[in-house]
C-alpha cells in the first residue's frame, strides 16, 4: 500500500514539475496573434526598448519606434493570412520560437528571441526570411 502512495506521489510530482517547464517555454500568445493579424502596433507592446531586426533587405538594431515602422511597412506590403509557431525552447532568461507566416505574396520563416527584463519577457531580436523550403 505505502508503494502504491508513494508511486502516486512521485507521478504527481513530476506531472507538475512538466507544466511548470512548458509555462517556462511557452511564448505569449499575444505575440503569435499579433504576428497572425499582421498587426505590428500589438507586437510592439512585446519589444525591448532596441530590437535587432532583420528583414529582407533590412538588418540592424532600432529603436522600437523605428522597428514598429519597419514592420508596419512589411505587413502592409505582404498581408497576413496566417502564422504558426512550429518550434519553441528556452535557455536561461531566454526564449525562442521559429515559425512560419504565410501572406498573399509568399511564405516566410519567423524567428524570435525573446529575453527577461524586470521579470517580462521582451522581444530583442526578430527575423524575417522567404521560407525556401516552400
Amino acid at each position: 500500500m505505502r508503494l502504491i502512495v508513494l508511486s502516486v506521489a512521485i507521478l504527481l510530482t513530476a506531472g507538475t514539475s512538466t507544466n511548470v517547464l512548458q509555462d517556462q517555454t511557452r511564448i505569449p500568445a499575444g505575440i503569435s496573434l499579433a504576428l497572425k493579424a499582421g498587426n505590428a502596433t500589438e507586437l510592439s507592446k512585446y519589444m525591448n526598448s532596441t530590437v535587432e531586426l532583420l528583414l529582407l533587405d533590412k538588418e540592424d538594431f532600432y529603436k522600437k519606434v523605428v522597428a514598429e515602422t519597419i514592420l508596419k511597412n512589411f505587413f502592409n506590403e505582404y498581408h497576413t493570412k496566417d502564422f504558426v509557431i512550429r518550434h519553441q525552447g528556452a535557455r536561461n532568461d531566454a526564449q525562442y520560437a521559429i515559425g512560419n507566416l504565410e501572406t498573399e505574396k509568399g511564405s516566410f520563416r519567423v524567428y524570435f528571441l525573446l529575453k527577461k527584463v524586470n521579470e517580462e519577457l521582451l522581444i530583442h531580436q526578430i527575423r524575417i526570411e522567404p521560407d525556401t523550403a516552400k
